[in-house]
C-alpha cells in the first residue's frame, strides 16, 4: 500500500487534468443521425466561416507577430543605440495587456462616435466616417500582432544573444556587408526561435474570446459559446472544439519542434566564440529606423492603448462605480489567490515526484500537466460541463451540477488544467539549479521523503515557487473564456466584467477594470526584466 499510494495519486491528478479533452474526445461517441444531421448542417453553413477566418487570422498574425518581434529583437541584440537599455525591457510592457483590453481601447477611440473622428468632422466639416471600421479582421490582426509580438521578440532575443555578436563579428572580418551580415547570420540563427515563439502567439490567438467576440469575427472559439450558450447545442460545441483542439494541437507540435531546434543550435553554439565581439554602433539614419523598428511596438502595444483608456476614466470620474469595483476586486483576488495556491502546491509535488521518482507515471503524469496551458479556455470549459451534463441526465438527483457550475469548485478546476503548466515550469527551473549531489548527502544524513522536500528542496525553491503563484495570479486575473461561463453566482471578475461593459458600449465604465488588470499584469512583466538583466 505504501508503495502504491503515490503513483494512484498522479493517475488521480492525470484524470483530473485530461478530463476535458477525455470527454470531448467521447462525445464523438454519441454521434447518432440527429448529431450526424448538426454536424452535416454545420459544415454546409458556419463550419467553413469558422475555419476560413481562423486561418486568415492565424496567418495574418504570424506574419505580424514575426516581423514585428524579430525586429524588435535583432535591434536590441545586434546592435547599439541610444535608449537600447529602456527598449531592451519596454518591449515587454504589451505583455501586460490583455488583447481584449487592447481592443475595447482602440474601439473606444476609433470608431465612429469616438473623439478622434468626431475631432476631424467638427475640425474639417467633414461627414460619415472618416476612418474605416476596426472591428473586423483586420482590426483583430493588428489587436494581437501588437498584444503578442513579445512572445517572439523574447525568443528570438535569448537566441540571438547566444552566438550572434560573434558570428557576426566573424562575418564582418570576412567582408561580409551589414545587410548580407543580418540576411545570412543573423535570421538562421533566429528561424527555430522565431518559429516558437509563432507558434505560442497563434495558440492564444486561436484561445481567445474576448477580441472575436467584441469584434463579432467567426472564430473557432466564438462559435463554441455561440453553439453553446445561444443554441443549446452542447453535442455540437463539444465537436467545434474537437476541432479547435486539433488545430492547437498541430500548434504545439511546431512549437515543440522548434524549441528542439532551437536549443541544438544554442548548444552547438556555445562551444566557441570570442567574448570581445560587440554589437554593431549606429548612428544618424540608421539609429532613427532602430529607433523606430522599437519604439512603434510599444506605441501601438502598451503607451497608446494606456491613454485612450486614461481619457474616459479621467473624464467620468465622479461616476464610477467604486463600490461594485471592489467587490469586482475582491472576487478577482480571490478566485486568483486560491488558484495560484493550488496550482503553485500540485507544480511542486509534481516537480518533486519527477525528481524523486523519475519513473514511466511521473515523466507521463508531469508531460500532460506540462500540456494544459495549450488547451483553450473554451475547450476547457466544454470538457469539464459535458460529463457533468451526462452525469445529471444519469442521476437527476445528484448533485454534481450544483458544485461544478455554482460554487468555485468547477472555475478552480479549469484553472489547474490551464495553468498549471505555467506554475510547472517555473519550480522545475528552480529545481535544475539545484544539483543531485544535494540529495544524495541529505539521505546520507537520514533525510528523504517529505523531509527531503521540507529541509533542503525548500529554502531553494522559494524564489522559483513564489514566481510560479505570481504567474499563475495574474493569468487567473486575466482569464475571460472560462471564468465567464464557470464563475459562481455574483461573483462578477474584473476581466468578466470588462468584458460586459466594453459589450454593452460602456467602454467609460469598463476603463476602471480594464486598467486594474493591466496594472496587475506588469507585476510579471517586472519580474521577466529583472531575470533577463541579470547575467
Amino acid at each position: 500500500m505504501t508503495r502504491w499510494w503515490p503513483t494512484a495519486l498522479l493517475l488521480l491528478l492525470a484524470l483530473l487534468l485530461t478530463l476535458p479533452v477525455l470527454s470531448l474526445l467521447g462525445s464523438w461517441l454519441q454521434l447518432d443521425a440527429a448529431a450526424r444531421q448538426v454536424l452535416a448542417e454545420m459544415g454546409r453553413t458556419v463550419l467553413p466561416d469558422y475555419v476560413f477566418t481562423s486561418l486568415l487570422l492565424c496567418l495574418s498574425v504570424a506574419l505580424g507577430v514575426a516581423v514585428v518581434g524579430m525586429s524588435a529583437a535583432s535591434a536590441v541584440t545586434l546592435f547599439d543605440f541610444p535608449g537600447r537599455r529602456v527598449f531592451e525591457w519596454a518591449l515587454l510592457l504589451p505583455l501586460a495587456m490583455p488583447a481584449y483590453v487592447v481592443a475595447y481601447a482602440y474601439t473606444d477611440f476609433l470608431q465612429f462616435s469616438g473623439p478622434l473622428q468626431t475631432g476631424l468632422r467638427d475640425s474639417f466639416g467633414l461627414r460619415g466616417r472618416v476612418f474605416p471600421e476596426i472591428r473586423n479582421t483586420a482590426g483583430a490582426v493588428w489587436v494581437f500582432t501588437f498584444s503578442l509580438y513579445p512572445y517572439v521578440y523574447l525568443l528570438a532575443r535569448t537566441a540571438l544573444s547566444e552566438r550572434a555578436a560573434q558570428l557576426m563579428e566573424a562575418a564582418r572580418l570576412l567582408g561580409a556587408p551589414l545587410s548580407r551580415r543580418i540576411r545570412e547570420v543573423a535570421l538562421p540563427l533566429a528561424r527555430p526561435a522565431v518559429a516558437a515563439g509563432v507558434a505560442l502567439a497563434l495558440m492564444e490567438t486561436l484561445a481567445d474570446f474576448g477580441v472575436a467576440s467584441y469584434f463579432g469575427i467567426q472564430t473557432f472559439t466564438a462559435g463554441i459559446y455561440k453553439a453553446w450558450l445561444s443554441m443549446d447545442m452542447p453535442l455540437a460545441a463539444a465537436q467545434l472544439a474537437t476541432m479547435l483542439l486539433a488545430l492547437v494541437a498541430l500548434l504545439l507540435w511546431l512549437e515543440q519542434r522548434a524549441q528542439r531546434r532551437m536549443r541544438f543550435a544554442s548548444l552547438r553554439g556555445q562551444r566557441a566564440g570570442s567574448a570581445e565581439a560587440q554589437p554593431v554602433r549606429l548612428r544618424g539614419a540608421r539609429a532613427a529606423v532602430v529607433w523606430l523598428a522599437c519604439g512603434l511596438p510599444i506605441l501601438f502595444g502598451f503607451v497608446l492603448p494606456v491613454i485612450f483608456m486614461l481619457r474616459p476614466l479621467l473624464g467620468g470620474w465622479e461616476s464610477l462605480p467604486w463600490t461594485q469595483f471592489v467587490q469586482w476586486s475582491g472576487n478577482s483576488v480571490r478566485l486568483a489567490a486560491l488558484s495560484a495556491a493550488v496550482a503553485t502546491a500540485l507544480a511542486l509535488a509534481l516537480a518533486f515526484a519527477a525528481r524523486a521518482r523519475p519513473g514511466f507515471v511521473t515523466r507521463f503524469v508531469v508531460q500532460l500537466a506540462s500540456l494544459g496551458y495549450a488547451v483553450p479556455g473554451a475547450v476547457i470549459v466544454v470538457g469539464l460541463l459535458l460529463p457533468v451534463g451526462w452525469w445529471m441526465v444519469a442521476r437527476p438527483e445528484s448533485s454534481v451540477g450544483y458544485w461544478i457550475t455554482a460554487t468555485a469548485l468547477g472555475i478552480v478546476w479549469a484553472y489547474m488544467v490551464r495553468f498549471t503548466a505555467v506554475a510547472l515550469q517555473s519550480v522545475q527551473s528552480g529545481y535544475a539549479r539545484i544539483p543531485a549531489s544535494l540529495d544524495d548527502s541529505a539521505r546520507m544524513l537520514g533525510t528523504t521523503g517529505l523531509g527531503l522536500a521540507l529541509r533542503v528542496h525548500w529554502p531553494l525553491l522559494r524564489r522559483s515557487t513564489a514566481a510560479a503563484a505570481l504567474l499563475v495570479f495574474v493569468d487567473v486575473m486575466k482569464e475571460l473564456p472560462a471564468t465567464l461561463v464557470l464563475r459562481p453566482f455574483n461573483s462578477d471578475t474584473l476581466a468578466v466584467v470588462t468584458y460586459q461593459l466594453a459589450r454593452d458600449e460602456r467602454l467609460g465604465e469598463a476603463a476602471l477594470p480594464a486598467l486594474t488588470l493591466v496594472l496587475v499584469g506588469l507585476l510579471p512583466v517586472i519580474l521577466l526584466s529583472r531575470t533577463l538583466r541579470q547575467r
